[in-house]
Formats: C-alpha cells, sequence, structure tokens
C-alpha cells in the first residue's frame, strides 16, 4: 500500500513538474501590438539557426577546397554577405512556421529587398559572376581571353571586375557580369600554345609547288615559331583575282602574335620579290559600249 501511495506521489509530482515546465515554455513575450512569441519558439528558432550555421560551413568547406588562398579571401568576404541574408531568410521562415504574425516584416522586407535589388542589380550580377569564376576556375591570372572582341591577358580578378592588359599596355577592366552574358574565348587555357595563320594570295599561273616551299620557309625561319607541329600550307580557295593560300604554324605566346606574324609577311613578300612570285590585286574589265 505505501509503495502505491509513493508512485502516484512521484506520478503526481513528475506530472507538476512537466507542467511548470509547459507553462514556461508557453509563456509568451510580447513585442508591439501585433508580434508574440514565446519561450518555446525562441528555442525552436535558436535551433534553426544552429543548423543553418553548420549547413552553411559544411557548405563553404566544399566550395572552397579546391580554391587557392588567395581565392578563398576574396570568396570568404562574400559568404560573409550572404550568410547574414540567409539568417534573416531562416528567421523570418522559422518565426512564420511558430506561429508568429510577421506578415508586416516580410512586407517590408519585400519592399527594401526589390527596392534594392532594382537600384543594385548590376553590381549584384558582377558579384556573382565573380564567385562563379573563383569556384569554376574558367580563368586564371596570365590567361589571355577574348571577351566581345577585346583581347588582353588577365593581371587580377576581383569579385566585381576583372583587370586585363592590352597588347598595347592599356588597362582593360572588365565587368564580371560580362562573362554570364557574352562568349568567353580563353586562348591559353589548353595551354599556351595556339595555331596562328598568315593567309596571301598569288597570281594565276604562278608555281604553287614553290609557293608552298617560300610560305614554310618564311615560317620555319623565324625564331617564334614552334617545330612541333610543323607549319603547314593549305591551298584554300580559286579566288576572283588570286590563288588563295593559308600558311599555319604555332606559337608559343598567342598574346604576342601580332609581331612575329607581321615578320612573317615581310619576309613572305621578300621571298616573293626574289623568285617573281607575284600578289595580284583585285582586277576588273571594263567594256564601254557606244550608242550610235
Amino acid at each position: 500500500m505505501v509503495q502505491e501511495l509513493k508512485k502516484i506521489e512521484d506520478k503526481v509530482t513528475e506530472s507538476s513538474t512537466w507542467e511548470k515546465i509547459s507553462d514556461f515554455l508557453n509563456q509568451h513575450i510580447d513585442f508591439g501590438e501585433n508580434i508574440s512569441i514565446s519561450i518555446l519558439d525562441i528555442f525552436i528558432v535558436i535551433t534553426a539557426i544552429v543548423v543553418t550555421t553548420v549547413i552553411l560551413k559544411i557548405l563553404f568547406r566544399i566550395l572552397t577546397r579546391n580554391l587557392p588562398e588567395s581565392d578563398k579571401g576574396k570568396f570568404n568576404v562574400v559568404y560573409g554577405y550572404f550568410r547574414w541574408l540567409i539568417y534573416l531568410i531562416i528567421l523570418l521562415i522559422t518565426l512564420h512556421s511558430v506561429g508568429v504574425n510577421v506578415t508586416a516584416i516580410f512586407a517590408a522586407s519585400a519592399a527594401l529587398l526589390i527596392g534594392v535589388g532594382l537600384a543594385l542589380q548590376t553590381l549584384f550580377q558582377d558579384i556573382i559572376s565573380g564567385v562563379f569564376i573563383l569556384i569554376d576556375q574558367t580563368v586564371h591570372v596570365g590567361d589571355i581571353i577574348e571577351l566581345d572582341g577585346k583581347i588582353g591577358r588577365v593581371e587580377e580578378i576581383k569579385l566585381r571586375t576583372t583587370r586585363a592588359v592590352t597588347i598595347d599596355n592599356k588597362v582593360l577592366v572588365i565587368p564580371n557580369h560580362l562573362y554570364l552574358t557574352n562568349s568567353l574565348y580563353n586562348w591559353t587555357q589548353n595551354g599556351t600554345l595556339t595555331r596562328e595563320s598568315v593567309s596571301v594570295g598569288v597570281a594565276y599561273g604562278s608555281d604553287i609547288q614553290l609557293v608552298k616551299k617560300l610560305l614554310l620557309q618564311a615560317a620555319n625561319t623565324h625564331p617564334d615559331v614552334i617545330s612541333t607541329p610543323e607549319p603547314v600550307v593549305l591551298f584554300t580557295d580559286f579566288g576572283d583575282s588570286a590563288l588563295n593560300f593559308k600558311l599555319v604554324f604555332t606559337l608559343n605566346d598567342s598574346f604576342m602574335a601580332a609581331f612575329p606574324k607581321s615578320d612573317i609577311r615581310f619576309e613572305v613578300d621578300k621571298l616573293f620579290r626574289e623568285n617573281n612570285i607575284t600578289i595580284p590585286f583585285p582586277q576588273r574589265d571594263i567594256h564601254i559600249i557606244e550608242n550610235k
């Protein structure tokens, strides 16, 4: 009998304890007239923030595991801004899910974000594009790129812009969002060797085997032309006024390709003159008909 009474007393005590805990957790704190939150809701919000923090850290490690140390610092700056934005979104969603009336907060936040988004749309595009560049490593410092007809050697990649230097030593500042809206040509992603060409036309009746020999000689004697793969000559077309040829060769520095190509053109002109090979100009026959 005594044991049964003790069990009943323990159950009553336990029930009373749970009621006290439940009453404590259900105590509400009012923030203004429309917003009221309980202690339990606060614990739920804290748990959501902790879980979000863990997920963001794991995601940060995954995204930056292959980045160089210099790029990790740049990415960390952007990560810091977006992390607080994610915290704010998670906080509002969690409060809404536990029954807190945050309609006014959502409305104010939406209006603010729309205004900021419209005002800073291009800036956000540049920053997001900069993050993509850092993550997928499509462009590196030292690469030679061509974008929208502009060619330069990349000197620095920032979060908003990429700085490149053109062949005439002019600084080219490229907004990063152009990488998403234009076709980017990376001349050196597959290595520093690139295939270049010089086109020339000769008069009909010329010795085309001699033309081929002279073109290969002009390429093989230039110090910047790589011997492997060997230069080749392509007979491209029978033109209106000339037989058209293309001399294809390999260079180790495509950024400075304009100079060896110019040297080869000088040498081709010299060799053609020495061997009586004529480079024709367009000609037209005009027939004049007199009316009598």
